[in-house]
């Protein structure tokens, strides 16, 4: 996910050496925060000088560490409870570019009903899960899925997208590889007005509205989760 409405055009091999060299800096005199080779390439791309790439990775692993990224599982009450709910689920498929899809089925979730720190929890917990089932050799980008059946106003929730767009931008940058919205009904239109403001222009290129047609260009609908299609 661009940052800033930058591009996704390659970093000029002088900044990356810079940005590459400003890291070491720190790698070197505590090796635990080393990072890949992908994640500076991915932080590099998305925020394009190397003094900005830096300034982000370095608050990236800031919040990682405070946030205790590493620790969180699914033996985490809070995060089991939103587990139950079946809201999100990354699939046991990926997607026909070979991106680990996570899938969010908007109607199991109520905006009136939720914790918003356990929420944005589980929602760490989970990019974690998918980012884990990337071969960053061949693929490190994300396919999420946005399942707008029955869609309701109590199903919108506008602080959860805000949160997701900020954690993509900052701690998961140029994960997003696709952002499919499935089943979207009229009234979702009116919310999108209000949400794309939000989204740099590179990063509201990689959100799809399709139909049952066009999504076979990226996933099957077998693979979607069984209960897709039932109304309880």
């Amino acid at each position: 996910m661009a940052a800033n409405g930058a591009s996704t055009a390659e970093p000029s091999e002088a900044e990356y050496a810079k940005f590459k060299s400003l890291c070491n800096i720190i790698f070197d005199a505590d090796p635990a925060q080393k990072q890949s080779e992908a994640c500076l390439l991915r932080f590099m791309r998305a925020f394009l000088t190397a003094d900005q790439a830096f300034t982000m990775l370095v608050k990236c692993i800031k919040w990682r560490r405070e946030f205790g990224v590493e620790s969180l599982s699914d033996a985490d009450p809070d995060i089991k409870m939103e587990i139950d709910s079946k809201k999100a689920i990354l699939l046991r498929h990926r997607d026909f570019n070979g991106r680990p899809i996570l899938y969010i089925s908007a109607r199991k979730h109520s905006a009136n009903d939720r914790d918003i720190d356990r929420l944005t929890k589980f929602i760490v917990y989970m990019l974690e899960l998918a980012c884990k089932k990337c071969n960053e050799e061949i693929i490190d980008t994300l396919c999420i899925v946005f399942d707008l059946k029955d869609f309701s106003t109590n199903n919108m929730d506008y602080q959860f997208v805000k949160n997701l767009i900020w954690l993509l931008s900052h701690h998961y940058p140029e994960r997003l590889g696709v952002c499919l919205i499935i089943n979207a009904p009229v009234l979702f239109y009116g919310c999108w007005t209000v949400i794309k403001p939000w989204l740099s222009p590179v990063t509201t290129n990689k959100v799809l509205f399709v139909d049952d047609v066009k999504m076979r260009d990226y996933i099957h609908p077998d693979m979607l989760p069984d209960d897709v299609n039932d109304n309880n």
